[in-house]
């Protein structure tokens, strides 16, 4: 080796220190910037949250009267389990969320991939199909919530007099049932799918933010790609089961997760009314007070959400594809 090599080696060494350092310094940076935006959650968090969580663990293992709190470890999980109300409740709650989650991803991908093609008022459709969210809460779902009675009252006055077939119904599983009868299809899907049509509603109100974080993963994609695939001679099908479902996956999994979220802590979820009641004095168990039941069934109710979130996120992440960047 001579000598002019190996001052070239020590001169590209000397000039790649400071590009290393600047990339260090630019990280700092950026994680400085991501603690100050997150801040007011932490302060929060701290501040008000921990608290309340702390109070609420403690409840849940003691027993309260108006006069004294009196400490009874697992006692209140144990009469939470044992109580068939609270199981069956739980139970139904569960087999909503089996419907709900493949029908609200499926449907707001759908939704996602028909807003992203290119075509003329494309921003409006956006909105239009946006607007269930803002009218489903706040104030506005307040005012729904109060008006049911009424539009329940209005519906049995329209009722058509057969069984469970009401103005709210748009098809019955007979109707379904004469569709499928050629092709050998079970009771089960038959009910689904009578299930999914009659409360296509509710799946749109709640299918709005993950249309959004669809849109966002879809507009991710290079376009570059998708001249490529044209190129090649793929098919808009083929495009879409190698290309686009693949890059997708990820959102998949986040809107999985979020609608088993959404899904577990709805106003109208049955678990979480029956929580409301008991905390309120109207629930099943209440022989160590109101509090303290409430305060048990939330946290086994928080367990048992943690624990579906696992295992979805284990399922769908072994079929989730990371597109690298380097």
């Amino acid at each position: 080796m001579n000598l002019k090599s190996v001052e070239g080696s020590a001169a590209t060494i000397v000039a790649a220190k400071p590009a290393k350092r600047k990339n260090v310094s630019l990280d700092k940076k950026k994680a400085k910037a991501g603690w100050l935006f997150v801040l007011p959650f932490v302060l929060g968090f701290i501040l008000i949250y921990l608290p309340i969580i702390k109070d609420s663990i403690v409840f849940s293992f003691s027993k309260i009267t108006v006069a004294s709190s009196e400490w009874i470890g697992f006692d209140n999980y144990q009469a939470v389990v044992k109580n068939s109300q609270v199981i069956q409740t739980l139970v139904s709650s569960l087999k909503d969320l089996i419907l709900d989650i493949p029908a609200i991803v499926i449907f707001s991908l759908f939704m996602a991939v028909m807003l992203n093609q290119k075509m003329l008022g494309r921003a409006a459709f956006r909105a239009i199909f946006f607007i269930p969210v803002i009218l489903s809460t706040g104030l506005i779902d307040q005012i729904n919530h109060s008006d049911s009675s009424l539009m329940d009252q209005m519906q049995q006055e329209v009722d058509t007099g057969g069984t469970g077939s009401s103005a709210s119904e748009i098809i019955a599983a007979a109707d379904i049932a004469k569709l499928f009868s050629a092709m050998q299809i079970g009771t089960g899907l038959v009910k689904y799918v009578t299930n999914l049509v009659n409360e296509i509603y509710d799946i749109i109100n709640r299918s709005g933010v993950q249309m959004l974080i669809f849109l966002a993963g879809l507009q991710s994609i290079s376009p570059a790609i998708y001249e490529s695939c044209s190129i090649d001679g793929a098919t808009a099908w083929e495009t879409f089961w190698k290309i686009t479902f693949p890059m997708i996956s990820p959102m998949i999994l986040v809107n999985s997760i979020y609608t088993v979220i959404d899904s577990f802590t709805s106003s109208d979820n049955e678990m979480m009314t029956m929580i409301y009641d008991t905390f309120n004095g109207k629930g099943p168990i209440t022989n160590a007070g109101s509090r303290a039941i409430s305060s048990a069934m939330g946290w086994l109710y928080f367990i048992i959400v943690i624990a579906i979130i696992g295992v979805v996120a284990a399922v769908l992440s072994a079929y989730v594809f990371y597109q690298r960047r380097d």
